[in-house]
């Protein structure tokens, strides 16, 4: 199947995505275009994908295509996805991963039911209370984005578990973006160290005493505009703020793309200087673009789990097979459950 090439099995859910199964294809195209050694197993209801593959002859040889009877629809309760979820195209692309088969899974699907699935097929890492979502956001960093978790696996946290989301946050870093020494920051509504609930002060000491421990650098507290800023790699917070810092800043990033839009076309003038300045405004364009940087990764499961923004598009599709690729070279998995083990310990 995979010929003497060593290859990288990623298991894909293609149900779920605003755009539909056509464009979740597009993206896989796109990454494979990118990355010959990928292959994909592309888990899917009815004949629409099945049939958009065959037509397809750029990935002949590189897909095997896994049917279901069933689809997670974005309404369902985690609760009523678990119930009815055994025979849905996403419960098959996470036990391809149970089950060795593959070594990481991407969905753009409902994030509550995927979670959900993911602790029943996967389980927690022995010693994680409660698993995180940490995503990517563009950052003036140079390697062009921050590390913000959890970004809404669970709306509650306490003093314990932001400090597991420290200690996981920065073996992502390390494990996936190769960054030698994290600066590790907790969201407050201040940098004073007077500020914030008493689970933020209790976590702020673990985090400090844990840095000296795993080679990482502790800031303190940080505020929402650090957030796309180059002071910090790695940004701790409970799963509700997280959640809505996020979509606010994606909103931010719409509108300021729509503003500028809108300014250009203000006059003939204004659209002589759009066409002068085209070049760094398509630059400024792709710098704040959240689909570059596509794909909330599960942290602290037994198993690499992708999760791709529900809206997202071929780019953004492609950037989450990118990303799920590249925690699979670097041994994520591995090195996440060796630093959570050995924190127990001590």
């Amino acid at each position: 199947m995979v010929g003497e090439e060593k290859k990288t099995i990623i298991s894909i859910d293609c149900m779920g995505g605003d755009l539909g199964e056509q464009e979740v294809l597009k993206g896989i195209e796109k990454a494979y275009a990118k990355n010959r050694s990928l292959f994909f197993l592309i888990h899917g209801v009815g004949d629409t994908m099945p049939n958009l593959l065959k037509k397809q002859k750029r990935l002949s040889g590189a897909y095997k295509f896994i049917h279901a009877n069933q689809v997670v629809r974005m309404d369902d309760k985690p609760s009523q996805a678990l119930r009815r979820g055994k025979d849905t195209s996403m419960w098959h692309c996470l036990e391809s991963v149970a089950s060795g088969e593959a070594q990481v899974a991407v969905s753009c699907g409902n994030t509550g039911a995927l979670m959900a699935m993911s602790m029943v097929k996967l389980r927690k890492i022995d010693g994680i209370n409660r698993p995180a979502i940490a995503v990517l956001w563009p950052s003036t960093n140079p390697h062009g984005f921050n590390i913000v978790l959890d970004a809404g696996a669970d709306i509650k946290a306490d003093s314990q578990d932001l400090h597991q989301y420290a200690l996981m946050g920065m073996s992502y870093a390390k494990s996936g973006f190769n960054i030698e020494k994290p600066r590790v920051g907790l969201l407050n509504v201040g940098t004073e160290d007077h500020k914030g609930r008493s689970e933020l002060q209790n976590a702020a000491k673990s985090i400090y005493e844990s840095s000296k421990v795993f080679d990482f650098d502790y800031i303190g507290y940080v505020e929402g505009d650090d957030i796309p800023s180059s002071k910090i790699d790695v940004i701790v917070t409970d799963g509700f703020t997280g959640n809505i810092a996020l979509k606010t800043g994606e909103g931010t990033a719409t509108l300021v793309r729509t503003l500028l839009k809108e300014t250009f076309a203000f006059s003939v003038m204004a659209r002589i200087a759009a066409l002068l300045a085209l070049k760094p405004l398509r630059s400024l364009r792709r710098r704040i673009d959240p689909r570059r940087v596509n794909g909330g990764v599960f942290l602290g499961l037994n198993g690499t789990i992708v999760k791709s923004h529900g809206s997202a598009d071929a780019t953004g599709i492609s950037a989450a097979i990118t990303l799920a690729y590249k925690l699979t070279q670097n041994d994520f998995q591995k090195n996440l459950a060796k630093k959570i083990l050995s924190h127990k310990n001590n």
